[in-house]
Order: C-alpha cells, then sequence, then structure tokens
C-alpha cells in the first residue's frame, strides 16, 4: 500500500474504484467496504483508492468538544498498519483543517475526486456524508453519477447479533461496559494502546507485585471502563502476560492518582522511558478499596490467578 500525504502530488490513475471516511477503528464493517473495494477493483481491472482525514473532522469543526469527549480508537499510525493488511493499493491522507472544512461536496468531488484521482467508481459506507456542513451523501451522488462520470454503489449496513457495527458502539463496550471481548468481535483483533514506562512510587514492588506506570503516547487514545484487566504486553520485541489496572488506585493512594499500572508476569527487566503496547484481552473486576495493604495483596493474587486463567 502507498501512502500518500496529502493530494498535492497524487497522480490520477487511469482506473480508480475509492472509498473515504475516517475508518476510526478499521473495524468489521469498514472491513466489508473495502472487501468490496477489491472485488469491485478486480473485476474491472482499476486500483483502490482510500481517502482518510487527519486530524479527526470533529478536532477542527468542534475542537473544545473533542478535546473533552471524544477519544479515538487509532491514532494514525495504527490506522495506516490496519488498513495495509487490508489489500489496498493507494491510501491518501488529508489534513482536515479550517480550509478543508469548508470544501462544498461538489468541490470535493469535482478537484479530488475527478481532476486529482480520476475516479471511476465510489464505494461509501451507509448513511456516508462528506462536503461542507455534511451536505454530500449517497442520494446526491447516485443522482448525479452520469454528470461526474463515476458510478457510485452503497453498502449496507453490517450488524453482528443484531448490533450495528459502528466505532460509536465499539468506543461504548470500551470506555462504558468495559466489555474488550465485544469490541474484538467488531474489530477482529484485540483493543491496545501504547505508552512510555514512567517511573511510580514503586509500591506494587514493595508488596510483590512491581508495576510499569504507562502513560499514554496519544491523549485522545480511548481508554477502558477503570477496573483490572488481563493483558498482553510487548515489550523488548516479545508479547507477555500479565494484568493491569486502570483507575484511582483507592487503597493506596485514597483515589487521588488516577494511573495505569500493568504488572507484567515473569518479567523483571528494566524498561523505564520505554515504549509499550498493551493489549486488553479480558475485564477481570472493577476498582475496589480494601481495608488494608494484606487484603490488597489476598486480592492482587486471586487477580493473578483469574488472569492467567484467561489465558489457557
Amino acid at each position: 500500500m502507498k501512502v500518500h500525504y496529502g493530494i498535492e502530488n497524487f497522480k490520477p490513475l487511469e482506473k480508480a474504484t475509492v472509498t473515504s471516511g475516517t475508518f476510526d477503528g478499521v473495524h468489521f464493517g469498514h472491513q466489508q467496504i473495502l472487501s468490496h473495494l477489491r472485488k469491485t477493483a478486480e473485476e474491472d481491472g482499476s486500483e483502490t483508492v482510500l481517502i482518510t482525514f487527519w486530524p479527526h473532522p470533529r478536532f477542527t469543526l468542534q475542537p473544545e468538544v473533542a478535546k473533552k469527549e471524544l477519544k479515538l480508537i487509532t491514532n494514525l499510525e495504527e490506522k495506516i498498519d490496519r488498513l495495509k493488511e487490508e489489500g489496498i493499493d493507494h491510501l491518501i491522507v488529508l489534513k482536515f483543517d479550517k480550509k478543508f472544512s469548508q470544501m462544498t461536496s461538489l468541490e470535493f468531488v469535482q478537484e479530488i475526486l475527478i481532476n486529482k484521482i480520476n475516479t471511476t467508481k465510489l464505494v461509501i459506507g451507509y448513511d456516508h456524508r462528506f462536503g461542507r456542513n455534511r451536505e454530500g451523501g449517497f442520494d446526491y451522488l447516485k443522482q448525479h453519477q452520469k454528470d461526474f462520470g463515476f458510478e457510485v454503489e452503497e453498502i449496507t449496513k453490517q450488524e453482528i447479533e443484531d448490533a450495528a457495527v459502528s466505532s460509536t458502539a465499539i468506543r461504548k463496550a470500551i470506555l462504558d461496559d468495559g466489555n474488550v471481548e465485544t469490541a474484538e468481535k467488531y474489530l477482529g483483533y484485540h483493543y491496545s494502546f501504547k505508552g512510555k514506562v514512567v517511573s511510580g512510587n514503586r509500591i506494587g514492588r514493595k508488596i510483590g507485585f512491581p508495576t510499569a506506570n504507562i502513560e499514554l503516547l496519544d491523549s485522545f487514545k480511548l481508554l477502558p471502563k477503570i477496573g483490572v484487566y488481563a493483558v498482553t504486553v510487548d515489550v523488548e520485541g516479545k508479547e507477555r502476560k500479565g494484568m493491569m489496572n486502570i483507575g484511582n488506585r483507592p487503597t493506596v493512594t485514597d483515589g487521588i492518582l488516577k494511573t495505569i499500572e500493568v504488572n507484567i508476569f515473569d518479567f523483571e527487566g528494566d524498561i523505564y522511558d520505554q515504549e509499550v503496547k498493551v493489549s486488553l484481552i479480558h475485564r477481570i473486576r472493577s476498582e475496589m478499596k480494601f481495608d488494608g495493604v494484606e487484603a490488597l495483596i489476598a486480592q492482587l493474587h486471586e487477580d493473578k490467578k483469574a488472569a492467567l486463567s484467561v489465558f489457557v
């Protein structure tokens, strides 16, 4: 897959089957669109093109609200990695700034889809909107496809067990419910985040459960509901099993400090300042406040048993 940052130097293709969208998470529904995109391109001998936007449009259109409320499933690097696995020929990353947000749907079609790419077929997901004030959609495109010189096709809503697959549904499963298995089913892979290991107060080491304190690399990344999770950790080139507590540490800090702490099983190396990737496998329990450190230690032993049972 060739990645193009911006449209300026993209050379129009002889034939292009195109789709566009934010594709946050590259989830099951997205994968169905991309599968159809590839199949359609193979039938008419065209190249596949995916147009995506960065930053997420809401960070430009509603910056204050988005900063507080919007958490993303994938950052740009993660999204690119996922799209590479989908067998797309070209990925065009368009900078979504104020100027771009004012482009009308007709300007987007004429300047980008026709002039810059030479689109011969456009494949879009259900309820896809584009252009200033989201004025463009399937009906508009279908009505004018002869004028534009390319065909338009809409993919119907994809569902799993009668629940619509969407980035919003995945965020809810992770953030509101801590249901990482549902998120995995919708995504087709374990949800993960990356962070840097930073120095903590070493309380975990004193009680026999040393932890890596994780600082998120991206402030907009989605974190799961507070609680204890079975996780895998990619560290020093190897995937290791572990358990993670995300929350306020009510027993040892009286709930003052919100942290992400990972106890990596059977690991004693020094990984301060290193980047690690944490993948969520199963939520073990909610965060609890114990009567003392001894009660906490006893529960941590139970949590480790529970985590290990997940990997059997």
